[in-house]
């Protein structure tokens, strides 16, 4: 969903005989990634320079911002931008004594729900909200009456630069007012709010032009610049959205049975992980069950934990449509406009995770776990074809409902590009389901392959009984991957041979042999005996132990050793 936006500017000369003001607006390019930009700039000079600073000023800024990554806050894209340009702009004031020409800078980023202000000078920008308007910035101006006019802080004015920032939510119906100091200096806050109640519903057009003539009439002496650009409807969140008010949520403290919260009351504490608490919740009104995932007590307080469970919100909701979306489960909105805490909310289905079936002892017949395997290969191409890398497939992720559907849970530490650092950086999975090329020095990133690898182990502990293709290990051990696993048919006899090679092939210790993607399994395991694949062959003594050398040099060493030891002693000389 796209903004819809109206947008009005005029920019006059007024009594001044050159106008040095300039404004320029962005608007939203490509996948919109960037958001619009708008930026006002008011030049001031000695020889005439004002206004070629702040038109090089606005325009650098408009035409690079939209090629900075997508993945960059806005804040440091445009601090990168403006600093590049003050640098250039200061060189060329030295340069040029006594002429020289500075400008200040308003700017207006809208991005998904959020808006991201820049300011540097005296230019202003207002926001008119339900009819009450609040002053986003304050003027670089030096104190005192005789220096009421002179800047503090302007583009090219010094070496370093120095840029006010703030940023908040953005709602329809929002009005953001940008104006050079020849407006805002005749027009006070009252009154800029009464002409802006003039325009019911307020047209940025005629707003922008009756803010001009309104301080023209009251005598301004200097140029008339007006922005005004009148929000109707805002994009869908960001993941920069989700998480910044995850950070302004407060923590959720441990709850217990009959605990109330935003209409839900608490049933039950059913998962602790040591990281999340995961309740069951039933809607006071409805009687609807959810499933209340939030942060333990000792984690809540960490930025990067509450950033992690921000962006598992972000992917889980960007992946609420397409063909395996019945195989997630479902993220609802809080039962509330505005939770009172930080948490997800997700649908209850009754039923298991495959990890407590295991426990249970309950053993699964080869077509269950066909069908499983189809339905976890299906929902995690899904995933991949969006980007997305689970990082944690396991029979603890991996939820059997009552209705049939494998679904796929917990997303907290999934890759798409957009993760926060921390995520990014952490060794996620558990050591078992994780892929051998993971351990080597250095690691190997995780990728779609690394779900298949853990989706293989899975598969052969569904099929063998509980048992690990190569036993429990232990971070780190990359010792445990020198032998080549048993076929689960050794561990089943239920199990055909022609499963036996797929399973082999998806666990397989070299990448080359497995699976390179969830497509590829999933017609392995839906052609079956019909076109079967090729049984893996045994990997050579060799490969499967590279100190072999080493170790037949010692043995032949420790032999020839114990004969001349006996020659020494027993033969005569």
């Amino acid at each position: 969903m796209p903004f819809d936006l109206d947008i009005g500017h005029t920019s006059r000369a007024g009594r001044a005989s050159v106008n040095e003001d300039f404004v320029a607006l962005q608007l939203p390019t490509g996948d919109g990634a960037h958001g619009m930009l708008a930026a006002v700039a008011d030049g001031v000079s000695a020889g005439g320079w004002g206004r070629e600073a702040a038109q090089t000023t606005v325009t650098s800024l408009v035409r690079d911002y939209g090629c900075t990554p997508a993945t960059w806050e806005p804040t440091v894209a445009i601090d990168r931008i403006l600093g590049a340009q003050n640098a250039w702009l200061a060189g060329i004031n030295r340069r040029r004594q006594p002429a020289y020409g500075l400008t200040t800078l308003t700017a207006l980023v809208l991005r998904g729900q959020s808006y991201t202000l820049a300011h540097v000078g005296d230019t202003r920008a207002y926001l008119l909200r339900q009819g009450r308007l609040e002053q986003l910035t304050e003027d670089h101006v030096m104190g005192g009456r005789d220096f009421s006019h002179r800047l503090s802080r302007a583009v090219g004015l010094e070496d370093r630069l120095a840029v006010d920032y703030r940023q908040g939510e953005v709602l329809a119906g929002d009005v953001f007012i940008l104006l050079s100091d020849g407006v805002h200096g005749r027009l006070s806050a009252r009154r800029l709010a009464r002409l802006a109640a003039q325009q019911p519903p307020v047209a940025a057009q005629a707003l922008a032009d009756a803010l001009a003539d309104a301080a023209w009439r009251d005598g301004s002496q200097d140029n008339l610049t007006a922005l005004v650009i009148c929000v109707r409807q805002v994009e869908a969140a960001t993941l920069d959205d989700v998480t910044r008010r995850a950070l302004q949520l407060p923590a959720l403290p441990l709850l217990k049975p009959g605990a109330a919260i935003d209409g839900l009351s608490i049933e039950e504490l059913v998962a602790d992980s040591g990281i999340y608490r995961v309740y069951r919740a039933r809607d006071e009104a409805s009687g609807q069950l959810y499933a209340l995932k939030a942060l333990h007590a000792q984690r809540a307080h960490d930025r990067h934990e509450r950033a992690a469970l921000a962006h598992e919100a972000w992917v889980a909701g960007h992946l609420q449509t397409g063909p395996a979306a019945p195989h997630l489960v479902k993220l609802h909105a809080p039962r509330v406009g505005e939770p009172s805490a930080h948490y997800l909310l997700y649908e209850w289905v009754e039923g298991h995770t495959l990890e407590q079936a295991l426990a249970r002892r309950e053993v699964a017949s080869v077509e269950q776990v066909l069908a499983m395997g189809r339905q976890a290969a299906r929902v995690l191409g899904f995933l991949h074809r969006q980007g997305v890398v689970h990082r944690d497939v396991k029979p603890a992720n991996l939820h059997q409902g009552r209705d049939g559907v494998l679904r796929l849970l917990d997303l907290g530490v999934a890759l798409t590009g957009r993760e926060p650092e921390a995520v990014r950086a952490l060794h996620a999975g558990t050591a078992s389901y994780v892929n051998p090329e993971q351990w080597d020095d250095p690691p190997v990133p995780a990728d779609a392959r690394s779900d298949l690898f853990a989706l293989g182990v899975t598969l052969y502990r569904l099929l063998s009984g509980g048992r690990l293709p190569y036993g429990e290990v232990i971070p780190y051990q990359r010792g445990r991957y020198w032998r080549d696993p048993i076929a689960p048919s050794r561990h089943n006899p239920q199990v055909p041979i022609w499963l036996d090679a797929i399973v082999l092939k998806a666990v397989s210790r070299r990448v080359d042999d497995r699976f390179e993607t969830a497509e590829e399994l999933l017609l392995a395991l839906e052609r079956g005996a019909a076109r079967p694949l090729p049984p893996p062959g045994q990997t050579p003594l060799a490969a499967r132990d590279p100190a072999l050398g080493w170790k037949a040099a010692l043995a032949a060493s420790v032999v020839l050793n114990v004969l001349l030891v006996y020659w020494m002693l027993f033969l005569p000389r």
